[in-house]
């Protein structure tokens, strides 16, 4: 019975094999493979009959049955037994040669059987393929193809039998006239000969070992000859490759003498293939094995044939390497094996063919040989030992190339000539002369990766090799160290070289230290071995000044500095206890920082003190003149590095500072001023630096030095008239007095205070302006060169600093300021008004401010002309485009702003009174009333600036009063709210200095503070706040913070600058000037009394000249402020006015509430005419129409609009607090009667045509217009939170639409219940009165409303508990379902709001619920879902006995919706299930326990629901079934797997319950097996590849003695229907349990 079950499984996964699926088909592959792990003999059996008996089964079908067996007998071949490998021989051995043609996947699966079985049953598989193998007879392709597969799979087994097997096949050669014929024998005699040659090579692990070669020989030779004289002759290429392929192995086992005749033409015959051939790998392996075979054999022959063989091996390795494609580069390792042959058999013939060949310009060529070149150095260094100076010497074309590709095999032939000693032979230098010229390649000068082919490379890639072979070469080539040292120090000092400075300082610093270990001997440079050895000032020069520049060129900066250490004792023998610390510490202040964080300044001053220090050190005078010379002798070779030759200037000024000798300063400064290069900026600015320098110890001679130069005839000739024309042009003049007045600057401010006063007018100063200014022909020129007025400011200003740093600053007279001061105004107004390109003005204003400060002072024309000059040329630039620059175009920028506001603090400084700063704000003014934001962003920000420096600065001898202080702050006051956020943050600031300023002026001590000014500074973040609320708000505060503070006679002043300021072309200051104005007159009204008419009759005239909206409401809002000092009146009744109110109508309807006792009447003539009228009648739009439209009735409608505006007034609040109730429902109602509502056609038609204008200012749908309207109510009533917390929910959206609006309504009840409790009780009486609303709507809303409000302690606490409660029971008999359905909501929120109340209504409670689980108007009503939904919440605080009755009643109930195709009934009834499971907890009965059992498989199957909302149920209600089950592990395993929130991997879960489920519950397997089976059904895809899955693991886990329970016949037969399912994935389900049911078959 078992065996017929197992024929059965395997007979049904053999029937599904034809599934179309590739994933299902390997499936059932997989179960086939399952079975045959637990029986393998009779899955076998089963197979090997299926096919028997299934002759008509296409091949491809056949072919996954035999891939299915081959994998059960390879994993079973030790417990096969004799008659079965028998059985499955004769089958793999029919199905192979059952077709006559070739089959390939059906004949090598076959063949694949039968390999498997000869593992172990060599000789049945032998005897069976012999059968078939016959003399005489050509054998199927497939027989000789398992042949060669035994032979290479089992080499000991197959040997042996190679003997007959070649006997009888070298007959059957010629008669193979097919080529996929000849193919397999030449694959089966490649097999045969890399066995036997195996075999040999293991001989003493053989069976046999007195097998030789000799017994093969001449089998070998013979076949040899058919394959070599006649079939490699083929034109079919496969043909001639599997030849080829053979040949190889075969050339092995030839008999000597054979092989020695065959040479001559067997190597030309290979050859030929690679013509013939595109993929030459086997060619070239096959030509290696041949070169091998006859290289051992010692042949004299191949010498006949090394031209032919060195030419055609060279053609390939020239062929450019594809990285896509593998065989090339396999090819290429083996024409280079076999060069490797050659070069050991003749490396004379080898290199005479090679060498010539590296001559050639052709690119592949030079290539190719260097890279044979190279291996044949690595491969065969003995051979090449004596022949080392022939090969460098042949390497002189290749270092020639400019190629990238040859210039990197020239580097690695060079690395390997370097490990084999070819670098100590003469001609080695010029291979790492050549190393350092690659090295030194710059990087940007890259040209891009073009595709592979005969196309450039990279020359980074040349680069970066280079780099690493030099390093490689120094640090791990122990012999190169002699030949390296000192040679490698050629290369630091020539500019050629300087990309290579790195890695040669790297290698170099190895060097040393390794050769310091030495001994000093080793150590020792000899300077007179080598005349190109730099010397040690050409060292130290080099490497400081391009450790100026550290973070380019890989770092050279932490190199340079680390390799001139190690030299210190070369450089100077009294340097190295001193360089000890200070180049670490150097090294680490690199380290600390990246290019982009490190201050190149700071760097060169660290830099600068490193070399004054280590003059100090070395303290003699020769080597320090030495060491400049030398610097100087640098100079040209950075004229294409400005940084560092301008570094190397200051370097050359601190070395002529230390020199002692004034004769060798004079010289080379003479030296330096004849062969700068003045054209250039940074060399002007280097040489100045380097004369500024010098001046610190020799001022006299520096100054000497320039008026020496002036005098002279280099610079004669260069300012003459009649030389303008002859020796340079007008510009080089230009750049020479440029470079000489900024010499004088620098000389100025680095020279000692002291010695520099008396010479500024009488030579510094003097000797400027007359390079400044040319003289021709008598007559006075100015310059226009922008390059010399910039060098002259910042002389001036560097001057003006050493004047002002004196000691004697205090006293010096400065008799040329103004002249000075004139000049910089002049340079101002002659740059662009509109654009900044140049720091001329910047620096002309910072040259300005130090001039102010100097004595005598300015006269007052000049100090105003100064100012005005200044504001025009920074105020009016306009803003920068975006661009490249923008960074560098806003930092100027700043930095000239900054100049400004110095020179004007400066100014300000010499008058600081109220009138001085009066001054300076006037100059101001037209900028900060600008129509242009940025100049008024400038202004503030310039005002600012002056009033805290003003502040800063006061001194109050006597009290006076402030008297422009309104003035002042009435300007200032309304910026707090300009367009630009910055120029806000500007005004603020101005109006707190200006407070303090009031407190100053009235006596307070400079370092009081006030508490209501400091308020303003609080205000700051709210004026970033884009909202424009909150922006006025604050500026409401400002101005209520100003008015705590103004002193009585300035308000007066300040209303007035300020309704001035209601003209700004700026909106946003024109409103913040309303608000300021409103605030300050509701304030300080009171004083104002007689100035109210005056203030009238401004507001009157403003209202003329403008429209504008918000100064119009301000206006009337100014009015009423100042005649709510006067009891008038404001009379008005505007319900008549036509539908939308325009804006003059809402404001009227606003100042109503006014008067709280008039607001009380408004309010109640209003709800009254809201509720007077129906609020909507039914008519039809068109006849046909299926359901009547509701048009809203125009009175109701009128009325909710003027409650909106009446509402929407602040004062109306105490009489909303009066009717809260009578509001709050009427409201509601209006809400639900008015969804869905539309407007009269009149009102519609006036609506569209007013959409584009703005005089409406609220929709006017009749619901959005009661929603708006109760928002307002609530806001009005004290309810802000209810308004907050509906908004942030939503809610207030929900009540306009009919799909949300009982959402709405929930959400409003549970606001007002969390916010506005002690309004309820009213709330409440007023909505419970209107249960008998003949409008269905109203009554759905009130009880929504009601149904919420149980969810919420609240109603507890206000002791309306039992009445809510009553007035929802009598609801429950609503002829609305929805009404019903609230109730059962409103029940089950108790649990929530009162749960200590449940038990107390258990009963009734329970009753209810349930009840409308049998709602009668649908199976699947919304209100069953309620009720299940509310018993969930509600069963965990019942009385255990009330719910003990319910139980099983309600679990029976819930089943069927246990499979729903709704998802919220499926979610809903598994949910409750779980609560159900969970009140059990304990105390579980057995009835309700069979039903928490019977319920495993349904919930177990759901965790593959497709909706995720199922699937948290499924896990919550497993997870409660656990403890009723009783058992710990499937407890353990549900709280393990089934926790929120965690991934579920269902198979694992799954496995395991199943595990623990058949362990402690074997009998429910039959149970669950039929649930499964129900399952099989199932919509849901997920589900039904869940069922087989789920009965698959229950089949793994119960023991064999429980198979009874299981019908396996139906259980085979569902699932084989399973097999035909739609879905692929249910397909695999089915097919891996029936892999696993072999354990009942």
């Amino acid at each position: 019975m078992a065996e017929s079950h197992m024929r059965r499984l395997c007979a049904t996964l053999m029937d599904a094999v034809t599934d179309k699926d590739p994933q299902v088909q390997e499936q059932i592959c997989s179960a086939l493979c399952a079975l045959g792990e637990a029986q393998p003999e009779e899955t076998l059996r089963a197979c090997e009959e299926y096919l028997r008996q299934h002759e008509k089964l296409a091949h491809p079908y056949r072919a996954m049955i035999l891939k299915a067996m081959e994998a059960v007998v390879r994993s079973h071949i030790s417990k096969l037994d004799k008659d079965m490998a028998g059985a499955i021989i004769l089958l793999a051995s029919s199905e192979m040669t059952k077709a006559k043609d070739l089959v390939p996947d059906w004949q090598q699966a076959a063949s694949s059987v039968l390999v498997a079985v000869g593992t172990r049953f060599i000789n049945a598989v032998m005897e069976e393929l012999l059968n078939r193998f016959q003399p005489g007879l050509l054998p199927h392709h497939f027989i000789v193809q398992t042949l060669a597969s035994l032979a290479a799979s089992n080499v000991f087994g197959m040997v042996p039998f190679l003997t007959s097997i070649l006997s009888t096949m070298l007959p059957m050669l010629p008669m193979a006239k097919q080529d996929a014929m000849r193919v397999v024998f030449c694959s089966a005699l490649r097999h045969f000969s890399e066995s036997i040659l195996e075999y040999l090579a293991d001989l003493d692990q053989a069976p046999d070992p007195t097998v030789r070669k000799d017994a093969f020989s001449s089998h070998i030779f013979s076949a040899h000859d058919v394959l070599f004289n006649h079939w490699l002759q083929s034109r079919e290429a496969k043909l001639r490759l599997a030849v080829v392929e053979a040949l190889g192995p075969m050339s092995h086992l030839l008999p000597n003498e054979r092989l020695e005749e065959q040479l001559p033409r067997l190597i030309p015959g290979v050859l030929a293939l690679y013509k013939k051939h595109a993929e030459t790998f086997h060619v070239s392996k096959s030509l290696g094995q041949i070169l091998e075979a006859a290289v051992s054999v010692g042949s004299r022959t191949l010498e006949v044939q090394l031209d032919a063989l060195l030419a055609a091996l060279h053609a390939q390795i020239c062929v450019p390497v594809e990285s896509s494609s593998p065989l090339v580069v396999r090819n290429q390792k083996e024409v280079l094996r076999c060069y490797t042959v050659l070069a050991c058999f003749a490396p004379d013939r080898l290199l005479a063919f090679l060498l010539p060949k590296l001559d050639t310009s052709n690119e592949r060529i030079r290539v190719g040989s260097l890279q044979v070149l190279r291996h044949v150095i690595n491969s065969a260094a003995a051979q090449m030992e004596i022949r080392k100076l022939f090969i460098l010497s042949s390497m002189r074309l290749p270092l020639l190339d400019t190629n990238n590709k040859v210039k990197r095999a020239v580097v690695q032939v060079i690395s390997a000539m370097a490990h084999h000693g070819y670098l100590e032979q003469p001609g080695g230098q010029a291979m790492m002369e050549y190393i350092v010229q690659q090295c030194a390649l710059p990087p940007e000068l890259q040209p891009e990766r073009q595709g592979p082919g005969g196309e450039d490379l990279p020359a980074d890639s040349v680069r970066a090799i280079s780099i690493s072979t030099l390093y490689l070469i120094s640090t791990t080539v122990d012999r190169m160290s002699d030949v390296l040292w000192p040679y490698l120090l050629e290369f630091l000092t020539p500019v050629r070289f300087t990309g290579a400075l790195t890695p040669l300082c790297r290698s170099l610093a190895h060097l040393a230290l390794k050769r310091q270990e030495a001994g000093a001997d080793a150590f020792l440079i000899q300077y007179e071995a080598s005349v190109k050895l730099p010397s040690p000032y050409a060292i130290t020069s080099r490497l400081l000044v391009v450790s100026s520049d550290p973070y380019v060129g890989d770092c050279r900066g932490v190199a340079s500095l680390r390799l001139l250490h190690v030299l210190h004792h070369h450089i100077h023998p009294l340097l190295g206890p001193r360089w000890e610390t200070t180049v670490p510490q150097l090294v680490q202040h690199l380290d600390e920082h990246t290019e982009e964080t490190l201050s190149r300044k700071e760097w060169e001053e660290k830099l600068l003190m490193f070399l004054r220090d280590t003059l100090a050190v070395v303290s003699d005078n020769t080597w320090v003149c030495q060491l400049s010379l030398e610097m100087c002798k640098q100079l040209p070779c950075y004229n294409g590095a400005p940084q560092e030759k301008n570094f190397l200037y200051k370097c050359i000024g601190t070395a002529l500072g230390a020199a002692s000798s004034k004769e060798v300063v004079r010289k080379q400064l003479q030296g330096l001023l004849e062969t700068v290069r003045y054209q250039e900026e940074a060399e002007r600015e280097g040489l100045a630096c380097c004369f500024g320098i010098c001046a610190i110890s020799h001022l006299d001679d520096v100054l000497a030095q320039l008026e020496d130069f002036v005098r002279s005839d280099v610079f004669r000739k260069s300012v003459g008239i009649l030389s303008i024309f002859k020796d340079r042009s007008e510009n080089e003049v230009e750049k020479v007095k440029s470079a000489l007045i900024l010499c004088y600057g620098h000389v100025a401010v680095q020279a000692p205070r002291e010695l520099v006063l008396a010479r500024v007018e009488a030579d510094i100063l003097r000797n400027m302006f007359q390079y400044f200014n040319t003289k021709v022909l008598g007559i006075k020129v100015e310059t226009k060169d922008p390059a010399l007025k910039l060098c002259l400011v910042q002389s001036i200003c560097m001057v003006c600093q050493a004047i002002c740093g004196s000691m004697q600053a205090g006293a010096f007279h400065f008799a040329r300021k103004a002249e000075l001061v004139a000049h910089m105004t002049e340079f101002i107004r002659a740059e662009p008004p509109d654009s900044l390109r140049t720091p001329l003005r910047k620096k002309a204003m910072t040259a300005c401010t130090l001039l102010v400060s100097l004595e005598p002072p300015l006269e007052e024309q000049m100090q105003a002309d100064v100012t005005h000059c200044c504001l025009q040329s920074v105020m009016a630039l306009l803003p920068e485009p975006d661009r490249e620059d923008a960074s560098d175009r806003e930092a100027l920028y700043l930095d000239t702003l900054h100049a400004l506001e110095d020179l004007l603090t400066s100014l300000l400084h010499r008058n600081m009174t109220p009138q001085g700063l009066q001054i300076m704000v006037e100059h101001l003014s037209p900028w900060i009333k600008s129509p242009r934001g940025h100049e008024r962003e400038r202004a503030l920000r310039v005002s600012a600036c002056l009033l805290r420096y003003f502040l800063e600065h006061l001194h109050v001898s006597a009290l006076v009063p402030f008297h422009n202080l309104g003035l002042l702050v009435g300007l200032f006051s309304p910026r707090c709210a300009d367009l630009r956020p910055a120029t806000r943050q500007e005004a603020v600031g101005c109006v707190y200095s200006l407070l303090y300023l009031q407190l100053g002026y009235e006596g307070f001590a400079r370092d009081y503070r006030d508490d209501v000014a400091e308020q303003l500074l609080a205000l700051k973040d709210s004026l970033m706040h884009p909202n424009l609320t909150v922006l006025f708000h604050t500026c409401h505060s400002i101005a209520q913070i100003i008015g705590k503070r103004l002193p009585p006679d300035q308000l007066i002043s300040l209303l007035l600058t300020m309704f001035e300021g209601l003209g700004d072309p700026d909106k946003n200051c024109s409103r913040a000037a309303t608000v300021m104005i409103n605030c300050l007159l509701k304030e300080r009204g009171a004083v104002l009394l007689e100035k109210v008419p005056e203030i009238v009759s401004v507001l009157r005239s403003k209202l003329q000249e403008t429209q504008e909206e918000h100064i119009l409401k301000a206006a009337q809002h100014s009015v009423y402020l100042l005649a709510s000092w006067h009891r008038a009146a404001v009379v008005s009744s505007l319900l008549g006015s036509p539908l939308p109110f325009d804006s003059y109508t809402c404001t009227l309807w606003r100042a109503l509430a006014v008067d709280p006792s008039l607001t009380t009447q408004v309010l109640g003539l209003l709800l009254e005419k809201m509720s007077r009228d129906v609020p909507f009648k039914e008519s039809r739009a068109f006849l046909l129409s299926s359901a009547p439209d509701r048009v809203a009735t125009l009175l109701p409608l009128a009325a909710t609009c003027a409650l909106y505006e009446v509402l929407s007034a602040p004062a109306s609040g105490a009489a909303v607090l009066e009717l809260y109730p009578e509001l709050f429902v009427a409201l509601l109602l209006r809400i639900s009667c008015t969804v869905g509502v539309q407007l009269p056609r009149n009102l519609q038609a006036k609506e569209r045509r007013s959409s584009g204008a703005p005089p409406v200012v609220r929709n006017l749908d009749p619901c959005s217009s009661a929603v708006d309207t109760l928002q307002a109510m609530l806001l009005r009533g004290g309810s802000e939170d209810v308004v907050r917390h509906l908004e942030l929910e939503g809610g207030w959206e929900l009540l306009r639409t009919s799909e949300g609006h009982e959402e709405g309504v929930t959400r409003l009840a549970r606001a007002m219940a969390k916010h506005a409790g002690p309004r309820l009780p009213l709330v409440m009486k007023a909505l419970i009165s209107t249960q008998s609303s003949a409008y269905e709507i109203q009554r759905v809303t009130s009880t929504a409303f009601l149904a919420e409000l149980l969810s919420s302690n609240v109603v507890n606490d206000l002791m309306l508990l039992e009445t809510l409660l009553d007035n929802l029971a009598v609801r429950q008999k609503d002829m609305c379902a929805s009404v019903r359905r609230l109730v059962l909501r409103g029940l089950a929120n108790l649990a929530s709001g009162s749960p200590d109340k449940v038990r107390t209504h258990g009963p009734q409670l329970l009753t209810t619920l349930i009840g409308g689980l049998d709602d009668v108007d649908d199976l699947h009503s919304l209100v069953a879902l309620e009720a299940m939904v509310g018993l969930a919440r509600l069963l965990d605080l019942v009385e255990p006995w009330d719910l003990r009755s319910v139980l099983l009643h309600t679990a029976i109930r819930i089943r069927p919706f246990f499979d729903s195709e709704k998802v919220e009934f499926r979610r809903a009834s598994i949910c409750l299930f779980g609560h159900l499971n969970k009140a059990c907890h304990g105390d579980c009965e057995d009835v309700f326990l069979e039903q928490t059992v019977s319920a495993l498989g349904p919930l177990l199957l759901h965790l593959r629901d497709p909706q995720a909302t199922v699937v948290g149920a499924c896990r919550f209600a497993l997870r409660m079934c656990g403890p009723n089950l009783a058992r710990e592990e499937l407890t353990a395993a549900f709280e393990k797997h089934l926790q929120d929130g965690r991934s579920l991997h269902f198979g694992e879960f799954l496995n395991t319950t199943c595990k623990h489920l058949m362990h402690h519950f074997p009998d429910l397997l039959g149970r669950l097996v039929s649930t499964n089976l129900f399952y099989f059904k199932s919509s849901w895809e997920n589900v039904r590849a869940a069922a087989p899955m789920f009965m698959g693991f229950l089949v793994l886990h119960a023991d064999r003695e429980l198979r009874h329970q299981v019908d396996l016949e139906q259980l085979i037969a569902a699932l084989q229907l399973l097999l035909k399912d739609p879905a692929p994935t249910v397909r695999m389900k089915a097919a891996e349990t029936l892999g696993r049911l072999v354990k009942f078959a």
